[in-house]
């Protein structure tokens, strides 16, 4: 990463970074749920409400991916100062809080028909719904820091403390009773059939390509933004 510290090298790779990413990441996506919306079978229980499957985990999985890229950018910026580590963590947000909102959307429709509500204080679904304030906190907090001139350390220390609820989520269906199931895809296999399981690596694949390009265009973004508030200073002294 310190390879790209330096921002008209990091545009160099981001450029080009980011149209791949799109292209395969939109391809991947649509292939993935046309497969399981037209080409896998009902599951013997809960019937077509299965297909919600192949956007609720993909969801679900960029929500805390996102936020474990905050603090892993808050982590840089204070421990070795790397001078993109603040903008790629508002660059994450924004996306973060995207894919936590359709996680919560996605769980809440499955839910309807599964549980027979819409919601319910459920341990994972209250989690999901903290790291959904969390991001919108720490874009708000990101946000004005930047535009009284802050190098983002209270935001970059927020985004830390808040990476706690990342285990809370993942282990929330274990630590209480819930209605939520429990893990259904581990290292070691998974409990979902083949014949319903096999598109959801392409969804998952495809939304995190499209997850990191839009966090590339972001940055992208706000580098140039900050190079013509830097060229308009100039100007101005002269």
């Amino acid at each position: 990463m310190h390879a790209l510290a330096n921002p008209a090298r990091f545009l160099r790779f981001a450029r080009p970074a980011t149209t791949w990413l799109v292209l395969i990441g939109a391809a991947l996506a649509i292939a993935g749920m046309a497969a399981g919306l037209t080409l896998t079978p009902p599951d013997y229980l809960q019937g077509e409400t299965v297909r919600i499957l192949y956007i609720h985990v993909p969801a679900a999985w960029l929500g805390m991916a996102g936020w474990f890229g905050i603090a892993a950018a808050s982590v840089s910026q204070l421990v070795w100062r790397h001078p993109l580590a603040a903008v790629a963590g508002r660059a994450v947000a924004p996306a973060g809080a995207t894919f936590a909102a359709i996680c919560l959307v996605t769980g809440s429709i499955w839910g309807r028909p599964t549980w027979g509500t819409w919601w319910e204080w459920d341990g994972r679904l209250t989690s999901v719904l903290i790291l959904f304030f969390l991001y919108l906190g720490y874009i708000a907090l990101a946000s004005a820091e930047r535009e009284r001139g802050g190098e983002g350390r209270i935001a970059a220390i927020y985004g830390l403390v808040g990476a706690i609820n990342l285990p809370i989520i993942h282990y929330s269906v274990l630590w209480w009773r819930t209605l939520h199931q429990g893990e259904s895809i581990g290292l070691t296999g998974s409990s979902i059939d083949n014949s319903i399981l096999w598109p959801l690596p392409l969804t998952m694949i495809g939304f995190t390509c499209l997850f990191a390009a839009a966090t590339l265009m972001r940055m992208r973004a706000e580098l140039a933004e900050a190079k013509v508030e830097a060229r308009m200073r100039r100007m101005g002294r002269e």
